[in-house]
């Protein structure tokens, strides 16, 4: 890299509109290559997005702390977007109403196998205890997987790491999932993906339908709370055997 060009950049990486429209252009990119490959779950914006800019770091050198203090304010509007997902659900009062002991169930179910599973797929593997500890979470929205990760004796670093993982092969598998299990009801496409899949399941859903998106935001929400809860129960169990 020649000194002009060094000296350009030096001022963009210290540009925080430069890194917020990268961000922007990334996604918009992989937004566009997604819908022009006819949804191919593959090509998943969110996990394609992120790869460029994960390159762009790794290629220019860019710690990801000075990316991160750049793009806060992308972070910031996660709350304000999370308060919004209450207003397509709002409009599926009447029929939340009419499912409630089924969604409790499938809650239920649903929060206890993500938990059971992926602290067993960890022991299975080798993991210590503070691994399984770390991955209990997975499915629980990041921000709440994170906390009960560290006050269980997780890491929070790898709790965002499987968070992601999980959100995204989530997914990237649901439709065929769903195919394969004869499941059209938007409602229960919608209510599962939120579940096992967190925020990444429920910007999904809403690709299908606001219903099925308004069920998700209602899963995504109800799993970090029994996630929350479940982990100690769960913990307090096994220190009986």
């Amino acid at each position: 890299m020649s000194g002009a060009l060094r000296e350009v950049w030096a001022y963009l990486a210290d540009s925080t509109l430069f890194w917020l429209a990268f961000t922007v252009a990334a996604y918009l990119l992989a937004l566009a290559a997604y819908l022009r490959c006819r949804g191919n779950p593959l090509l998943l914006p969110v996990l394609t997005a992120v790869a460029m800019v994960v390159a762009v770091l790794y290629g220019t050198g860019t710690p990801y702390e000075v990316y991160a203090g750049h793009t806060w304010f992308l972070s910031f509007l996660i709350g304000p977007a999370t308060v919004a997902l209450a207003i397509p659900l709002y409009g599926q009062l009447g029929r939340l109403r009419q499912m409630m002991v089924p969604l409790c169930v499938a809650l239920l179910a649903g929060s206890a196998t993500a938990i059971v599973t992926g602290m067993g797929i960890a022991w299975m593997l080798g993991g210590s205890l503070q691994t399984q500890l770390s991955v209990a979470p997975k499915s629980a929205t990041m921000p709440i997987a994170m906390e009960v990760a560290a006050l269980a004796g997780g890491l929070p670093s790898l709790t965002t790491i499987a968070v992601a993982v999980t959100g995204i092969a989530g997914a990237i598998l649901a439709g065929s999932l769903l195919r394969l299990f004869r499941i059209a009801d938007p409602a229960a496409q919608g209510f599962s993906l939120g579940l096992s899949a967190h925020a990444i399941g429920v910007a999904r859903a809403f690709q299908a339908s606001e219903t099925a998106g308004a069920f998700a935001a209602l899963g995504m929400g109800l799993n970090g709370i029994a996630t929350a809860v479940l982990i100690p129960v769960w913990l307090a169990l096994l220190a009986l055997f």
